[in-house]
């Protein structure tokens, strides 16, 4: 399904989101706290665009190491690499969330957009990521909810739920992929769920920051 989405994939990304989507990464990038010379996993990294903003941020990351399963999804972010000069500082490869190909400790921060609603086991992914991050690394995830606030949350379900598949459907000629969007988020934990389960792996400092009326949560925490 991503394979077959990802030439529209950065396109749909941005216009239904208005182009927040952006924000949001920079805001991830910052809890990182780089100071230039770290080396960052981005997990589920897709397009890269996540990848891309750690390593262009003032200070940026020295490495970025991207992870997905999806190759079409890949190759996008590896042209997106190239045309910014970065292939260099950039590398991705196709890989599982559960089974990361880096050694233990390798990197110092691990960042993931919007990916960890799509993996079989959130678990498994905790425990991986905890395995490669170093003692006080950094993590930071992105995630959709659904708004809590009345006001906010049935414009949104309307929204999500009846105009976005249409538009997703319509710009990607993919039928079901922007339908599964509204719907895996809507299966997905909670995230005081998330948090816990964070907890639970190893993680501590562990926080949940609403962004955008509480239609994505930035989960940050530090490895033990």
């Amino acid at each position: 399904m991503f394979d077959a989405i990802a030439g529209r994939y950065d396109f749909l990304n941005h216009l239904l989101t208005a182009g927040i989507d952006r924000r949001w990464r920079r805001q991830a990038i910052r809890t990182l706290a780089l100071t230039g010379r770290e080396r960052v996993l981005d997990l589920c990294t897709g397009t890269a665009d996540l990848a891309v903003a750690a390593l262009t941020a003032d200070p940026g990351a020295a490495r970025v190491f991207g992870v997905d399963f999806a190759a079409a999804m890949l190759q996008t972010g590896r042209t997106k690499l190239q045309e910014r000069g970065l292939e260099r500082a950039g590398a991705l490869v196709r890989g599982d969330a559960m089974r990361i190909p880096l050694v233990d400790q390798a990197v110092d921060g691990v960042t993931m957009g919007f990916g960890i609603r799509n993996v079989e086991s959130v678990q498994a992914v905790c425990d991986e990521i905890a395995r490669v991050l170093r003692p006080a690394g950094r993590l930071a995830i992105l995630e959709f909810a659904i708004p809590t606030v009345a006001a906010v949350r049935r414009p949104y379900l309307w929204y999500f739920n009846r105009v976005l598949p249409r538009i997703g459907a319509l710009v990607s000629r993919h039928n079901s992929a922007y339908g599964y969007l509204a719907a895996s988020v809507a299966a997905f934990a909670s995230p005081d769920e998330l948090v816990t389960i964070l907890r639970q792996h190893g993680f501590v400092e562990v926080s949940a920051v609403p962004l955008t009326f509480g239609i994505v949560f930035l989960y940050t925490a530090r490895r033990a």
